[in-house]
């Protein structure tokens, strides 16, 4: 419910609109003329105020004036019997909202006032959020950030199983923050004062896996000049985080099975058995079920990892984290490049959270980085998003392409192509399983030029 203030010399006008919003359930008050419309203003905040323009007395310009000197968020919408593209410009460069002309249609101001309460709306969430900034934000869990249910769901589990000492499998689609779920677990361990180390299953050659997991002794294969500390052993009494486990070869499978039952490593070239104390979290993003169906990954492994899962939600299934994650981006990021880049514009808030996000918090990130990068403001505007992100018409411009339309307003033809890039990519990885190297061949380009593009697109 929102407060709305009516400003107008005619009785028949205010009681239209008082009868209107009150049925919309909006609280309304009004004035009769400019100057109790002022009075208004200086006895209370309004979350919108509509105002003639052509009343006897105060103008309604010192009514849009006065307003944006007191309550600069407030949205002011005007009206006039007398529309004329100067009156229109005028107000709208002293501040105004948007402004519609008498006589009008209920059904199309009501679109224009649902567009100003919007906005007003996340003006509002905005002050709340900065707010926060300076503090320690109660939206977050060591480095995750959510407000949405379904990360406190995850918070909560986060807490409980780090209290105890077994395996944790983390599940979610890239970009949504498993090796920060690690690490949360990790600092809220007994274990916290120990080492906490990753290994990227996926990033190391099969022949060179083993070294790295278990050691090495000098000599026990060409280019082994010396003895060399597995991560199993570096982390001992710690936490070993072993990301993209879908992708470790089944043969290694077999080994880091024996580990775990064990919990000795062998060292590649020694005969002996060294004892551990590790803590193992394994993270993939494939679903380790049809994996196993499929005869990719061990089901004896799979069971002993997954004694206790973390089901990361993507970001497109928790909007309400978007604004959360914006500002604590905005703050880091400010920061770190030493601008006072402070807030968050509504029309970029708005469109945010319209966008899909296929990278996931990730993508955000990589968004609010290059946004304060670039922006010469205090405020993150429109001119500082990538083109995906502002360019309103873009899933318009993306349903016509086909048939090779171009809209009447012009197209942003990077943005367009970027968004089918993204799309085309989001198609291959899904169609071969998020194996790169077939998506790459799918696609008819090198696997480094597939790397290039989703660096380039933040997937």
């Amino acid at each position: 419910m929102s407060r709305i203030l009516v400003v107008d010399d005619e009785l028949s006008m205010r009681e239209l609109l008082e009868i209107f919003f009150l049925q919309e359930g909006h609280t309304v008050e009004v004035a009769s003329d400019g100057t109790r419309g002022v009075q208004c203003l200086l006895d209370n905040e309004y979350d919108l105020v509509i105002t003639d323009l052509r009343m006897p007395g105060t103008h309604g310009m010192v009514v849009l004036e006065r307003c944006k000197e007191l309550y600069p968020e407030t949205p002011v919408i005007v009206m006039t019997a007398y529309a004329s593209t100067e009156t229109a410009i005028a107000a709208m460069k002293i501040g105004a909202h948007d402004y519609f002309s008498k006589p009008f249609q209920l059904d199309k101001v009501k679109v224009v006032i649902d567009k100003a309460l919007e906005r007003r709306r996340l003006v509002l969430e905005n002050r709340s959020l900065r707010a926060e900034l300076g503090q320690r934000t109660r939206h977050g869990f060591g480095g995750l950030i959510g407000r949405s249910s379904e990360m406190q769901q995850v918070f909560s589990l986060i807490s409980r199983v780090a209290r105890t000492r077994t395996n944790v499998l983390i599940l979610g689609a890239s970009g949504t923050g498993k090796e920060l779920v690690a690490r949360a677990v990790h600092d809220e361990s007994e274990r916290s004062g120990k080492p906490f180390l990753v290994i990227n299953c996926a990033a190391i050659p099969e022949n060179l896996l083993e070294s790295e997991l278990f050691g090495h002794k000098k000599g026990a294969f060409t280019g082994a000049t010396a003895d060399r500390e597995g991560m199993f052993q570096a982390a001992d009494g710690g936490t070993l985080l072993l990301d993209e486990i879908g992708d470790m070869p089944l043969g290694m499978q077999a080994k880091l099975l024996r580990v775990l039952q064990e919990r000795k490593v062998k060292v590649v070239g020694d005969l002996r058995e060294v004892p551990v104390d590790v803590r193992v979290i394994a993270a993939t993003n494939r679903d380790l079920e049809d994996e196993v169906t499929e005869g990719r990954f061990r089901e004896d492994l799979y069971y002993r990892l997954n004694v206790i899962s973390i089901d990361l939600p993507a970001l497109k299934d928790r909007p309400s984290d978007i604004p959360v994650l914006a500002y604590h981006f905005l703050k880091k990021y400010a920061t770190e490049f030493d601008k006072q880049v402070l807030d968050i514009s509504p029309d970029v808030l708005q469109r945010l959270l319209r966008h899909p996000f296929n990278g996931n918090v990730r993508e955000l990130e990589n968004i609010i980085e290059r946004a304060v990068a670039l922006e010469e403001g205090d405020s993150i505007s429109m001119m500082s998003m990538p083109p995906g992100i502002s360019e309103a018409s873009q899933s318009y411009q993306l349903s016509n392409i086909g048939s090779g339309q171009l809209p009447d307003d012009g197209v942003n033809l990077d943005g367009l192509i970027s968004d089918i890039e993204r799309r085309l990519i989001e198609q291959a990885l899904e169609r071969t399983g998020g194996r790169k190297q077939d998506a790459a061949r799918l696609l008819g380009i090198t696997f480094r030029s597939f790397r290039y593009r989703l660096e380039k697109l933040g997937m």
